[in-house]
């Protein structure tokens, strides 16, 4: 079975459970989600995972054409450009700017997601793993990391890289709060 797959069943991005921790994170930003379109968004933004072998490779890096084409086709063009865009490396590799749906989908992970959680749905999807390494290799000489945040991402330890990099993201997401459209 493809992680990706295991992801949306029951991984990192668990249609059961991701969503409504991105709808939280939309709502600690931008107030309660009243609009149906939002909803929609939260529960298809990452179903091109399913189709992923990698997470965070070129391949993943697509899963964002998925959700788009079928918001797209839902509710036009806005909305398919909401979930294109809320991924940072999409948005990197095409230069367009970061929807909120990326800063909500950033914030379930850094704030919202329990560590308890997290941690056991990412490593039985082998997600765990691909994100360490991943991360390691990204971040190696990186001045965008603090000195104790580079600790925690080098460490062995699930719990001490997750602190790390949850520390990163959410100084991400407030220092780009105001560029998402």
């Amino acid at each position: 079975m493809r992680v990706g797959l295991k992801s949306v069943l029951g991984g990192a991005h668990c249609f059961a459970l991701h969503p409504f921790f991105v709808a939280w994170g939309w709502a600690k930003l931008y107030g309660f989600p009243r609009d149906p379109r939002l909803w929609a968004a939260f529960f298809l933004h990452d179903v091109g995972y399913i189709y992923c072998r990698e997470m965070d490779g070129d391949e993943g890096e697509k899963h964002v054409l998925l959700g788009a084409k079928v918001m797209n086709w839902l509710f036009g063009s806005k909305w398919g450009s909401e979930c294109l865009r809320h991924s940072r490396y999409w948005c990197r590799r095409t230069g367009l700017p970061i929807s909120r749906l990326c800063l909500a989908d950033k914030l379930a992970f850094v704030l919202l997601t329990p560590a308890w959680l997290y941690l056991p749905m990412a490593r039985w999807t082998g997600e765990l793993a691909e994100y360490m390494e991943r991360s390691r290799a990204r971040q190696a000489g990186s001045s965008d990391y603090t000195a104790d945040e580079l600790v925690d991402l080098d460490a062995g330890d699930e719990r001490h890289w997750l602190r790390g990099l949850q520390s990163y993201t959410l100084r991400w997401v407030l220092e780009h709060r105001d560029e998402a459209v």
